[in-house]
């Protein structure tokens, strides 16, 4: 194995590091790698200084977001330090990777209240005490933009950068030179935080690999100093689809967006396939632990589900939400229902009828998001209304709604519906 060489100035430990690459590659998460080899020797000999960069397009993470913390915090658990990157800059233009449409621009205070909200969540899963938070609004928002196409627009070319993956969709459809720029600024953020604070890798999802590459090559080419760059896997269930999102859309970690117990129920009703493979990415279990969950099947599985939900709740939400929403999920999969502390819909008197039809009632409800999607569930048989099973032609009275109505969308889904 060839020897390691970092001109950047990093101190060196021997000996008493795990090497975490081999178990990011176990767990599923680690994808590519610019110089696995070296990257191995790092890990195992330093105590390395690596980035992960957040652009702040909404005032909440998402369920997203939550494995590049979970990430962070296993490198920091093994002394590595985290650089927490906050795109107050890029965040202005806006990364086009895997969209095919512009994406909305944001104006500068919307991305600085998105900003200080992430901060806020990011700040419960690591160890402040060894963390580093960075905003790039810092050294991109006031750039020259003469002296940044002489000093760094010249190391890249528009061939290359045109047959990057990144760009492939907005592309076909249309990319501005708005967004082409967004490779530029993500590899001179590299070359920044290299420079400043002896940052030597940088860690993206997969679908960042032409962006990350761009920066390593541009740290290369100013500074002669030796960088990494490492994605992860995209996230996506067993049936392809991409994770986190659900019928009433992203699964986010601000309590307001998503509750605790919707966020522990996304958890506890992952499918069988997917289970095993989310406690190796999200979770701290050992690989052993996990892979005796893999000889279980069927129901057997439910209480890796339990684990894997409680554990993620926990996280972000604490421990009284997360004993909370086990005892009512517990509740819910046991037979029996103990409907106290579950989330509940209330609407005002004036929106509700004297009497009102299935159809109706499940979008007011927010079960179904059309009168069309209320008909197939209903046909379907997937409504039941107080544990009766409600068909197309099942009606609500001003009376019942004013009592409370326990709603049920098929096997998983529940809400307490209320009328004032």
């Amino acid at each position: 194995m060839s020897p390691l060489v970092l001109v950047w100035p990093i101190k060196v430990y021997r000996g008493n590091i795990m090497n975490i690459y081999n178990e990011l590659i176990l767990r599923g998460i680690a994808a590519q790698c610019t110089n696995e080899e070296k990257l191995k020797v790092a890990f195992e000999n330093c105590r390395l200084k690596f980035y992960i960069g957040f652009d702040p397009t909404a005032d909440s993470l998402h369920v997203g977001h939550l494995s590049q913390f979970i990430l962070m915090s296993r490198l920091q658990k093994l002394g590595h330090t985290p650089i927490c990157l906050f795109g107050g800059g890029t965040g202005a233009i806006g990364d086009p990777s895997g969209k095919s449409d512009l994406r909305r621009v944001m104006t500068f205070e919307e991305i600085d209240y998105n900003i200080s909200c992430f901060k806020k969540q990011s700040e419960k899963f690591l160890d402040v005490s060894n963390v580093i938070f960075l905003n790039n609004a810092n050294w991109i928002r006031d750039l020259k933009y003469v002296d940044f196409l002489r000093e760094i627009g010249s190391h890249f070319s528009v061939n290359r950068m045109l047959s990057a993956e990144c760009y492939k969709i907005r592309l076909a459809e249309g990319l501005t030179f708005l967004e082409l720029n967004y490779m530029l600024m993500q590899a001179y953020d590299f070359l920044v935080i290299n420079k400043n604070f002896g940052c030597v890798l940088q860690i993206g999802g997969n679908d960042q690999w032409s962006n990350i590459i761009a920066g390593v090559e541009l740290v290369r080419k100013k500074t002669s100093n030796e960088v990494f760059g490492m994605t992860t896997n995209l996230l996506t269930t067993s049936d392809g689809k991409k994770m986190g999102k659900t019928e009433k859309g992203a699964v986010w970690l601000d309590a307001k967006k998503t509750s605790p117990y919707d966020f522990y129920q996304y958890w506890r009703g992952v499918s069988d396939l997917d289970v095993c493979k989310f406690l190796k990415i999200f979770t701290f279990l050992s690989i052993d632990e996990i892979s005796e969950y893999e000889k279980l099947s069927g129901e057997k599985l439910n209480s890796a589900k339990e684990i894997l939900a409680f554990e993620l709740t926990l996280l972000v939400h604490g421990k009284d939400e997360a004993e909370e929403s086990q005892r009512i999920s517990r509740s819910i999969f046991g037979g029996y229902l103990d409907v106290s502390g579950m989330p509940e819909k209330v609407i005002a008197n004036d929106i509700f009828k004297e009497e009102m039809g299935i159809f109706e009632f499940l979008v007011i409800a927010g079960i179904a998001s059309s009168k069309s999607e209320a008909r197939r569930l209903s046909e379907q048989g997937g409504i039941s209304l107080d544990g009766k099973r409600a068909d197309i032609n099942t009606k609500i009275s001003k009376e019942e709604a004013e009592k409370g109505i326990l709603i049920q969308k098929g096997k998983k889904t529940f809400l307490k519906f209320k009328k004032i």
